[in-house]
């Protein structure tokens, strides 16, 4: 979720030109693969009849992140330059993303179709 305050606009624009470039700068040391931005259409009435067709569910996330390693890039310990790396991205987040609000999780593909 942006932060509050920040229009779909703002935070779609700052997630594609500031935060983007940062995450490719970075993502050798990371160990990134993939790195894949889903922007949340900007329909209020689709949001509002999806929200309807389940019973009032929340409000749609701005976007959602998908973030792609070799299953090695998570076990281990980090190097410092990967540290930093992480800290940096961390911190730039924080400039446009509500992260209180933002859940994370990782997880596993299974190609159904």
């Amino acid at each position: 979720m942006g932060k509050p305050g920040m229009s779909w606009e703002e935070f779609s624009q700052y997630w594609r030109e500031t935060h983007a470039p940062l995450v490719a700068e970075r993502a050798e040391v990371l160990g990134i693969k993939r790195y894949i931005q889903v922007r949340t259409v900007d329909n209020p009435a689709i949001h509002a009849a999806m929200q309807a067709r389940n019973d009032g569910s929340p409000e749609p996330f701005d976007g959602v992140a998908e973030l792609w390693f070799d299953d090695s890039a998570l076990v281990g310990p980090q190097s410092a330059e990967a540290a930093k790396a992480g800290q940096e991205l961390l911190e730039d987040e924080r400039k446009f993303i509500d992260l209180r609000r933002s859940p994370i999780w990782f997880g596993n593909e299974w190609q159904v179709v």
